[in-house]
């Protein structure tokens, strides 16, 4: 009976852990990168090398420039807590928000 009660307190703290510990794609390090499932160092020498000319706008433009990386790897990122440019929803892994004008 204790089982069946921790399981749901167990699942709700490992999805506040992802929350808390959020991974911006653009701005993570070589180390943060290569601690990821699902990276090796050859996607993360792309990631490192695509950055450098300019900043993820969103999951789609990852997936343009980042030979290695689509839908299947971009789920399991986002499940680990990735995100791109600071947008980052559960629902769809290639919806970004857009970017609010001053009126």
């Amino acid at each position: 009976m204790k089982s069946a009660f921790l399981w749901p307190i167990s699942l709700w703290l490992t999805s506040l852990t992802n929350v808390a510990s959020a991974l911006d794609l653009n701005t993570a390090t070589e180390a943060d990168l290569d601690s990821l499932k699902g990276l090796g160092p050859a996607i993360t020498q792309r990631i490192m090398q695509a950055r450098t000319q300019a900043p993820f706008q969103d999951w789609a433009d990852v997936h343009q420039r980042v030979k290695g990386i689509g839908p299947k790897l971009t789920a399991s990122l986002v499940e680990q807590g990735v995100t791109v440019d600071a947008h980052h929803s559960a629902k769809s892994p290639y919806t970004s928000h857009p970017k609010r004008t001053s009126p």
